[in-house]
């Protein structure tokens, strides 16, 4: 059930009804205040500016053919013509029992089913995985996690660096080391590897040369450098792998569609520009010029396609591959989660693309940008000593931190469990702590404040799940086997059924909007709800009567089942005891 997609048909019916034109808003949205009502309908004010006519006496036509018996209880005009909804608490708990309790699913399908491509985390093979990969990759498999549950074809694309000029530098590093050991130690430490092998290519007579001529023969299909660019891919691409997994991502190895995969499209790609005179010669490279990408001043930056001596570039390999995810995989969206500082790049490619034809009309290119993991200095977050932040430093220490928390809890799980669950707090910790703030802005990185179990983080919403289930351990109940009606007496009853009952539009949001910060919202909004009604409305309690106990256990198996949800389509992981 979506109750402001319900109500809103049943307004625009009634508007209809009333003879308001067709076209006008029904307004629905849930009301800032219980004083009024639940939800409020704001289209007459709308209408009757535009029919210059009296706001209440629309309001009150509207409401005289609003069809909701049954569903509200009340209906009042207040204002100068605000409708107040007041639901009906046995309406509520029915939605409720219907679609939440009893529901095989919490989430509708999708109306209309679509194949989306999402591009996500797109590590650098030449370096380990850092922290400036996170968020990429979480925000990015929300996002997949999201669409997937509403049925939609989701494809992943792993657009990983795996070419260009720095490879030739690390295939001819790997071919000298090659004398002293064998690939797999020499590229145990990838982060090592790489300084000296720029060190090197920056100092070392020679060296610069032999890498560059490397470049020309991987590019040609020599087999023997081939043969150590794969030896360099394979352990790098199972050095991410493991990131994957301790992240609890859903990226696997089918996913990873790398700029090298492009290569024998890119002489095709230039060709096609040409062809449309959009790529012209410009200090012997092949760029193109697109007045609407001029800045104010009427400057075009060019997109350089092909340089002077024949290589390719970025913006080759990008439209490549938007070609492909348009024309090969029939895309109906393509989402890119690239930070904010590639948005000049990213409206490059999707303007070309549309001009050149590799996009299709009906394929929707979207950018989605986000900040900067930041230092509590203020500054993007690094080592003490300055350095760039490993990914798998930070995930262990993160683990190790929940670790000794648990231990200060004075946890009496056994140690098994208290390491599962330490994993699930510490990385649950991480990520949603980068979730739960605006994609677009920067965010200040605070272990304090990602570990705490009171405000809007992950250790609140897990403990908050386990404390339900430890009252249905308490009662000797199994939840899935819970019957009966769900009656809303208290104020905190309704308030929190109402919430459940949105959790299918938030998610619709996030679909639309590639926010996740939404969803944590949500879940913190409905944690913190479903807190008041356990402190105020009391469960197992000898003076409660049944049907009252057993109403509330189902409220608490509504709650427990939408976080559990929730949490899921984040990435992160719930446990029955703490």
């Amino acid at each position: 059930m979506k109750i402001r997609e319900f109500l809103s048909g049943r307004v625009r019916a009634a508007m209809t009804a009333a003879g308001l034109p067709e076209e006008l808003p029904p307004m629905v949205a849930p009301s800032k205040g219980p004083q009024f009502g639940d939800y409020q309908a704001n289209c007459a004010m709308g209408a009757a500016k535009r029919l210059k006519a009296n706001p209440r006496e629309l309001a009150a036509k509207i409401v005289d053919a609003l069809e909701l018996g049954g569903v509200a209880e009340k209906l009042e005009i207040a204002g100068p013509g605000f409708i107040n909804i007041h639901l009906d608490p046995t309406w509520l708990g029915r939605q409720v029992e219907e679609t939440v309790v009893a529901a095989s699913g919490l989430l509708d399908p999708a109306p209309e089913k679509q194949t989306v491509v999402v591009d996500y985390s797109s590590p650098n093979l030449a370096k380990e995985m850092h922290v400036g990969h996170l968020r990429s990759t979480i925000i990015g498999d929300a996002l997949a996690r999201v669409l997937e549950a509403q049925e939609h074809d989701v494809i992943r694309q792993n657009h990983v660096g795996d070419w260009g000029t720095q490879f030739g530098m690390l295939i001819t590093h790997l071919e000298d080391r090659r004398e002293e050991t064998d690939a797999a130690v020499a590229l145990s430490d990838l982060e090592q590897f790489y300084r000296e092998s720029k060190q090197r290519f920056d100092e070392e007579e020679g060296f610069a040369d032999r890498a560059r001529a490397n470049v020309v023969k991987l590019q040609s299909g020599d087999p023997h450098c081939t043969a150590l660019w794969q030896q360099f891919i394979d352990i790098s691409v199972a050095h991410s792998e493991e990131i994957y997994q301790k992240l609890n991502v859903t990226l696997s190895h089918k996913d990873i569609k790398a700029e090298s995969a492009y290569n024998e499209d890119l002489p095709g790609i230039v060709e096609s520009l040409q062809q449309q005179d959009l790529a012209v010669e410009d200090l012997g490279a092949q760029a193109v010029f697109l007045d609407e990408l001029a800045d104010k001043k009427g400057n075009v930056t060019p997109i350089i396609v092909q340089k002077s001596g024949g290589g390719y570039l970025y913006a080759t390999t990008d439209l490549a591959a938007v070609r492909h995810r348009c024309h090969d995989l029939h895309a109906d969206r393509v989402l890119y989660f690239i930070d904010a500082r590639q948005s000049l790049h990213m409206k490059q490619v999707f303007a070309l693309s549309r001009r050149a034809g590799f996009a299709t009309e009906h394929c929707s290119l979207e950018h989605h940008p986000f900040g900067t993991m930041m230092g509590e200095d203020g500054k993007p977050f690094k080592t003490r000593s300055g350095g760039t932040v490993k990914l798998s430093e930070l995930l262990d220490e993160a683990v190790e931190r929940a670790a000794r928390l648990l231990q200060e809890k004075g946890s009496d799980l056994s140690a098994d469990k208290q390491a599962e669950v330490a994993r699930k707090i510490g990385i649950g910790a991480v990520k949603y702590a980068d979730l739960a703030k605006t994609r677009t802005n920067d965010y200040i990185f605070s272990w304090e404040a990602m570990l705490s179990f009171e405000g809007n983080t992950a250790p609140y919403l897990q403990y908050a799940y386990t404390r339900i289930q430890s009252i249905f351990a308490k009662a000797g109940v199994d939840p899935t086997e819970l019957a009966g009606d769900i009656r809303l007496e208290a104020e905190q009853e309704k308030a929190l059924a109402l919430k459940l009952l949105q959790f299918n539009e938030t998610v619709d949001l996030v679909a639309a909007e590639a926010y996740p910060h939404l969803l944590c919202n949500y879940l913190y909004e409905l944690a913190s709800l479903y807190m008041k009604f356990y402190e105020a409305c009391p469960i197992l309690r000898s003076d409660v009567e049944p049907l009252q106990r057993e109403s509330r256990l189902l409220l608490c198996q509504a709650v427990a089942r939408t976080l559990a949800q929730g949490l899921d389509l984040l990435g992160i992981e719930v446990m029955e005891r703490m």
